[in-house]
């Protein structure tokens, strides 16, 4: 296939998918890459677009997520429950199609995102830790890996630090003190532990999601027995999702060092 394949998991003109598969014919490792934004309208798939390209061409199945968000039908619970549907749609062949869903190796999926899309990567790989009837519980396709790029892990300190000026309070329609049970359901650093392994990229830098909030994560991970690795890099908020950036080739190598060979026995990552 020449382009990404374009293909919708709900109704709405904000729930679509774009898989961009490597070259070869067998199963490759999936990687869902969730764009950033604070989770709202402004901000779109556009951004996801250049990391899956790369992925794709250096042999991962990537997966483009356009999801609702506030301001445009997202928010609590519609974001979540997005993607969810989005990340379950990849074992659909009636959604995805026969010819993808033959090219997806569902053992091996991480997700990858940056900024509010690694705080909803985070939460997606801790979503068997979910209680019955919460958003995205019981997930089809578990995660087996996360990288979250600077990203929203901890929401309650993000809500504390007014990160992206009320961002987390609009995301989920208020405080922690007003609705515990929508944090308790959505934050990725009360979901602990998951048993994935995460890598926590950030700019040191980074002044519109701190540092602190990858640190914030991987010590509670720690203390929760999870497997969590903090890179620091140069640069600011953005430098994460530059694709000729240190950030991104750390993140890859990453990536590559979790399944060095694919089924056909071509280098990954390469």
């Amino acid at each position: 296939m020449t382009g990404p394949v374009v293909t919708a998991y709900g109704p709405g003109p904000d729930q679509f998918l774009e898989v961009s598969l490597p070259a070869g014919e067998g199963p490759a490792p999936v990687v869902v890459v969730l764009h950033g934004g604070f989770w709202r309208a402004r901000y779109g798939v556009e951004l996801a677009r250049p990391l899956a390209a790369d992925l794709a061409a250096r042999c991962w199945a990537a997966v483009a997520v356009e999801y609702r968000r506030v301001g445009a039908g997202g928010g609590w619970p519609t974001t979540l429950t997005d993607v969810a549907a989005a990340i379950d749609a990849l074992a659909d062949p009636a959604v995805v199609g026969e010819e993808v869903a033959a090219r997806l190796d569902l053992t091996d999926v991480t997700a990858v995102g940056h900024s509010a899309g690694g705080h909803l990567a985070a939460w997606a790989a801790g979503r068997g830790r979910l209680p019955a009837g919460a958003p995205g519980a019981a997930p089809r396709v578990p995660v087996t890996a996360a990288v979250c790029q600077a990203g929203v892990l901890d929401l309650g300190a993000a809500a504390a630090d007014d990160l992206g000026s009320g961002a987390t309070v609009e995301f989920l329609g208020g405080t922690p003190e007003e609705l515990p049970d929508r944090y308790a359901a959505a934050d990725p650093v009360r979901l602990l532990p998951t048993g994935v392994p995460v890598l926590c990229v950030h700019g040191e830098a980074d002044t519109t999601v701190p540092l602190d909030q990858s640190e914030r994560y991987a010590a509670a991970a720690a203390a929760a027995g999870d497997r969590v690795e903090v890179t620091v890099v140069p640069g600011d908020h953005m430098v994460v999702i530059d694709v000729a950036g240190e950030a991104w080739r750390r993140t890859r190598e990453w990536l590559s060092a979790r399944r060095p060979v694919a089924a056909d026995g071509t280098t990954l990552g390469s």
